[in-house]
């Protein structure tokens, strides 16, 4: 079955810098569209990047977060930089055969999540 499994999650101060990674299995992974969403507590999981041929940032992350992918490892990462306490959220990979995609719903496989959590 397919499963996406990220890590690198943790505890660091504003400014610092996290780089998370999604490992896939299970399924065609160049045919997929990857993406990268967040939840906070409280709040609805927002869209944060997507990477087919081209990638695409939320405006909130823009410039400091970049996004990559490995085809030949079935991986993609984000490196996140410049953190805010406001980047704070569980961070998910997500997998779509829809094309690029900022919709929650368009998303046909998700990881469980890894907790990001910035301090001030």
């Amino acid at each position: 079955q397919v499963q996406l499994v990220e890590s690198g999650g943790g505890l660091v101060q504003a400014g610092g810098s996290l780089r998370l990674s999604c490992a896939a299995s299970g399924l065609t992974f160049s045919n997929y569209v990857m993406g990268w969403f967040r939840q906070a507590p409280g709040k609805e999981r927002e869209f944060v990047s997507v990477i087919s041929w081209s990638a695409y940032y939320a405006d909130s992350v823009k410039g400091r977060f970049t996004i990559s992918r490995d085809n030949a490892k079935n991986t993609v990462a984000l490196q996140m930089n410049s953190l805010k306490p406001e980047d704070t959220a569980v961070y998910y990979c997500a997998a779509t055969s829809k094309g690029s995609s900022w919709y929650v719903g368009d998303y046909d496989y998700w990881g469980q999540g890894t907790q990001v959590t910035v301090s001030s």
